[in-house]
């Protein structure tokens, strides 16, 4: 049985950019990924299926479909899937859109049929950034990919207090006018460079997310008086915030500091990072 790591996407800045005619937001956003993520297990059969598993599991047990079946179907494989459901549900850090990407990359590579370009944003706006896997500057819906600045060594601090937050019931409760595209460097020397840029942009979504889910307030709030936080801010449509620490370690210690009920995970960016 293959497997493949489906990580945490996090939206270090988000901006709601306009809208299309059909409703649809456009956004503008840096996406990185965390060294934590839920796991997807592929082995040949005639007959697709899943499997739940991981701490999480129970929160989709009752779902009518789930993406990586979706993400199958689509794809015409099928295969004995597992999912290893490590990262919590409907929190703003891509869970479901990178199980159907690892599940994509696992189903292709299992039977050599090749990923059509367009399947990938049919499956969700956020699975084409983790179909690629790679830091990314996302645009339009989700389906425009460029590259990332150079980022330095820094570590990441995830906490959801354990709400979950439905992505349109956020896009329908903001207001105010669009914001500006980002102005993003080539690069960052170290992360308190890259905090201090990052603290000029915004994430767009969090007010109205913490119109619907007061308590992301208090998360922010806690994170900023971590010892070492650089930077605190919600990722996509919430619940799950981040903290920016100078290093995995600072990041991972600073875990400790925060209520038992909560989820919570430090570390550093999946694959390291690019040097400088």
């Amino acid at each position: 049985m293959s497997e493949a790591l489906a990580p945490a996407k996090v939206n270090l800045v988000l901006h709601v950019v306009g809208r299309r005619a059909d409703g649809y937001h456009l956004l503008d956003s840096l996406a990185v990924f965390a060294g934590i993520g839920d796991v997807v297990r592929a082995a040949p059969d005639a007959v697709a299926s899943l499997a739940l598993a991981g701490p999480f599991a129970a929160a989709l047990a009752q779902a009518p479909d789930n993406l990586v079946l979706r993400a199958a179907r689509l794809l015409g494989v099928s295969a004995r899937l597992t999912l290893v459901k490590n990262l919590p549900v409907a929190s703003g850090i891509g869970g479901g859109s990178a199980d159907a990407a690892a599940a994509l990359r696992l189903l292709s590579a299992l039977s050599g049929v090749p990923i059509p370009d367009e399947l990938a944003l049919r499956l969700g706006a956020d699975v084409p950034v983790c179909l690629a896997g790679r830091p990314a500057r996302m645009q339009g819906i989700g389906e425009t990919l460029g590259p990332a600045p150079r980022l330095p060594r820094c570590g990441l601090l995830l906490v959801n207090p354990g709400v979950a937050l439905a992505t349109p019931a956020v896009f329908a409760a903001r207001r105010g006018d669009f914001s500006a595209p980002l102005e993003l460097p080539d690069g960052w020397p170290d992360a308190a460079a890259m905090a201090t840029d990052l603290a000029r942009m915004s994430n767009d979504l969090e007010a109205p997310a913490m119109a619907l889910a007061p308590v992301i307030g208090t998360v922010l709030a806690l994170l900023r008086d971590l010892p070492g936080c650089l930077l605190a801010r919600m990722s996509g449509s919430g619940a799950t915030c981040f903290g920016l620490f100078a290093t995995p370690a600072a990041a991972a210690a600073a875990a400790g500091g925060l209520p038992s009920g909560w989820w919570a995970w430090g570390g550093g960016l999946a694959g390291g990072h690019a040097p400088t």
